[in-house]
Formats: structure tokens, C-alpha cells, sequence
């Protein structure tokens, strides 16, 4: 756990490797979406997490081609994430992903995923049978899935397709989802934890405070550590220059397994913004 860095990767389940820290791009528009996405790949970012829902695939994508142009680094250096927004049927999911393609302009998508669970069973089985189909073609190199709960898990993993490489959720000291992560893990699937930083919303909390004091870091640098020795991906957001940067130094230190147990011991089930784990 000491040796990683920012350049550091993680081999998903498919044999591609992911970095480890990504970036995330939620209710960015436009030129912000642009300026923050070239920010962070300034800042060593290499991992940028966007989806057709945002409507930034395009900034988003601009962004990475101006800057590998720029700083001369290859397009295959960028792990780019999209989603799905909506299991709207087999032939629509297909018309979906080369929309998002289209939109981003990278030539092809790092990691796709469904977006949520949203439709019922027929319409998440027809999503992931095209996402499953675009994958064997080549222009998604890893394909998952976002926001599942542990029936929704159970249903695609006995589809008898491809197991999802990645679950994206929200994961943090105050929302642990155990039972979804163990299931998630047990089906080798990466996790990915988007509102690493609980949305800013428990950065005064007095433990989180002392570990911050104790190490010399800021709360978010102790979030994100959190996340990173749970083995988990984080996708801070940020449009903020500076704290896109200081989100980065999360490498020059660690807890300790009595101060993860601290911070697993703070989960109080808080959702910071939407939970479709229970639906239909």
C-alpha cells in the first residue's frame, strides 16, 4: 500500500488496467467541464469519469485530445469512463454507446456502464446484452455497471454473459454499503467510489478532523486515502484548481488498520444524492 503513487494501476478482472484515482466530472458543463478535466490531467490525472447523463462527453473528450496534442501523451494514456442514461431497449443501448463515441471524439471507451438499474429486470438484461455485444466488437475495452444493489448484482452476474469488471457506487466512511461490496468483490468486480469526499458534507466531523490533524493532511486527503487502502477507486470532483491538485497528494501517507476501523465504524447509511439500490 506505501508504494503507490499517482501513476499507479489496478488490473480489472478483463486484464486492463485502471488508474487507480480517477477523476469525476458530475454537474460540470460546458467550458467548465473543459478547464477542470484539463486541470486535473495537468495535475497527473489519467483516469476521467464522464457519462451521456452529465452532457459533458464532449468537453470532456475535447479536453483529453487538446491536452495528449499538447503535453505530446498518448490517447491510450487516458482511461476515459462513460454511461449509459437510459435501458431503453437492445437496439437504443447500441444507438447510446456510438452516440457517446461520436460525442467524445477518443476513438474508442475505456470503461462503459450502465448508469443505474432504472427500467426493471427485461430492460437491464437488454442494456447489458448490447453493452456485451459493443464490448466483443472492441470500442469498449471494459464494460460494468453503476448504483447496483445486491439483487440487481445477482440477476446480471446469472445472465450468463460477461461479469461486469467494475461497480461504480457511492462509497465513503458514512455510507459503507457492506453487503454490496462483498458481493461486488466475491464476482471480482472493481469498485469504484463516486462521492469519495461525501460531497464535502461530513469534512468537519470530528473524526475525520483528528486523522487529518494526525497526519498533517486535509479531511478530503484523508477520505481518499480511506478509499484507496479499502482497495477501492476514487472519482473526486472538483473544479477548483487548487483543490484538484491538493486531491492528489493522498501518497505520501497512510492510516492505520485501527484508524480504517474508526472511520468504517462512522457509517450511518447517508446518501448524498441519489440511491436506486432498491428499485424494481
Amino acid at each position: 500500500m506505501e508504494n503507490l503513487t499517482l501513476n499507479s494501476t489496478a488490473k480489472l478482472r478483463d486484464g486492463n488496467e485502471i488508474p487507480i484515482l480517477g477523476f469525476g466530472t458530475y454537474e460540470m458543463e460546458g467550458r467548465e467541464a473543459y478547464q477542470a478535466v484539463t486541470w486535473a490531467l495537468e495535475a497527473g490525472y489519467r483516469h476521467i469519469d464522464s457519462a451521456a447523463w452529465y452532457e459533458n462527453e464532449k468537453e470532456v473528450g475535447q479536453a483529453i485530445l487538446d491536452f495528449c496534442k499538447t503535453a505530446d501523451v498518448p490517447r491510450s494514456d487516458i482511461f476515459f469512463t462513460t454511461k449509459l442514461k437510459l435501458n431503453n431497449g437492445y437496439a437504443n443501448v447500441r444507438k447510446a454507446i456510438q452516440k457517446s463515441l461520436d460525442e467524445c471524439g477518443l476513438g474508442y471507451i475505456d470503461l462503459y456502464l450502465i448508469h443505474g438499474p432504472l427500467g426493471g429486470s427485461k430492460a437491464r438484461k437488454e442494456s447489458w446484452e448490447a453493452i456485451c455485444d459493443v464490448y466483443k466488437e472492441g470500442t469498449l475495452k471494459s464494460i460494468g455497471i453503476s448504483t447496483f444493489g445486491v439483487k440487481h448484482l445477482k440477476e446480471i452476474v446469472n445472465l450468463g454473459l460477461e461479469v461486469p469488471a467494475v461497480h461504480q457506487i457511492d462509497l465513503h466512511p458514512f455510507m459503507t454499503r457492506r453487503e454490496i461490496v462483498g458481493f461486488s468483490q466475491e464476482h471480482g468486480m472493481m469498485l469504484e467510489a463516486w462521492a469519495p469526499l461525501v460531497r464535502g458534507c461530513r469534512f468537519d466531523h470530528p473524526s475525520v478532523v483528528q486523522l487529518a490533524k494526525t497526519h498533517n493532511k486535509e479531511p478530503a486527503q484523508v477520505l481518499l486515502r480511506y478509499s484507496l487502502q479499502k482497495g477501492y477507486i476514487p472519482l473526486p470532483k472538483s473544479v477548483s484548481k487548487k483543490r484538484i491538485i491538493s486531491n492528489t497528494k493522498i501518497f505520501d501517507f497512510s492510516l492505520t488498520e485501527e484508524e480504517l476501523t474508526e472511520l468504517d465504524g462512522l457509517d450511518e447509511g447517508l446518501v448524498t444524492d441519489w440511491d436506486p439500490t432498491n428499485c424494481e
